[in-house]
This record gives C-alpha cells, sequence and structure tokens, in this order.
C-alpha cells in the first residue's frame, strides 16, 4: 500500500515540474496553446501511467 502511495505521488509531482517548466519556459504568454499542450502533456502521462506504472 505504502509503495503505491509513493509510486502515485512521485509521478503527480514530476507531471506537475513538466508541466511547470515547459510552461515556463516555451508557453508563459500563450494562453491556448499553452493550455493545448498542457492537456496532451496530461492524458499522455495518463496513458503511460496505466500502461507501465499501473500494474497491479
Amino acid at each position: 500500500m505504502v509503495k503505491i502511495s509513493i509510486t502515485i505521488l512521485s509521478s503527480i509531482v514530476v507531471l506537475f515540474i513538466i508541466i511547470f517548466s515547459i510552461d515556463y519556459l516555451f508557453f508563459r504568454f500563450l494562453f491556448w496553446q499553452r493550455l493545448i499542450v498542457n492537456i496532451v502533456i496530461v492524458l499522455l502521462y495518463l496513458v503511460m501511467f496505466f500502461k507501465f506504472i499501473d500494474k497491479e
């Protein structure tokens, strides 16, 4: 149980770091492009999470 919680927590932290860094570096003043890229990043991350990390 604790291992699963640590895995999920660490993956969420990594997701936020990726989103924040891409927003800040590339799309700081472009709202719609930033929104679209954030949605794509989250969807790709969810697919990767359920495919590789969430093996129960």
